[in-house]
């Protein structure tokens, strides 16, 4: 029965890191054009139980794409310089849309992944019921 139960947890933890990774990526597209906003980017590490070995998931620290941001010109926005241009947003919309794909396709492999242990864990139980 623990096999059952460090699969729903590898699984639980895929999910919360994937719904992590869906949050940064809708943060993005909300503010692609934000003036001066720099796009959130967040990668996964993987985690060793101390007593198991059960390897699981978790999103590190959240970090800021440094790529340079594009100048836009437009006199009449209030944070253009003299010369009227201001920094715009690093965010590409066509990355963020792939991005939110993949977290939700993986999001819903963990949920499957979920679902099938809970199900094996259930049916095994009905068996030593019998």
């Amino acid at each position: 029965m623990g096999e059952f139960l460090n699969s729903m947890s590898v699984s639980a933890t895929g999910l919360r890191a994937q719904a992590e990774r869906l949050q940064h990526t809708s943060e993005n597209i909300a503010n692609a054009d934000t003036p001066g906003y720099r796009r959130k980017t967040v990668s996964f590490e993987s985690v060793a139980g101390p007593d198991d070995g059960v390897g699981e998931v978790r999103t590190s620290r959240v970090k800021l794409d440094r790529s340079t941001l594009p100048r836009v010109y437009d006199p009449s926005h209030p944070l253009a310089d003299g010369s009227g241009y201001h920094d715009g947003s690093n965010v590409d919309l066509v990355v963020e849309i792939a991005d939110a794909r993949e977290a939700q396709r993986s999001y819903e492999a963990n949920l499957k992944m979920f679902d099938q242990a809970r199900q094996m864990s259930a049916s095994l139980l009905e068996l030593l019921r019998r």
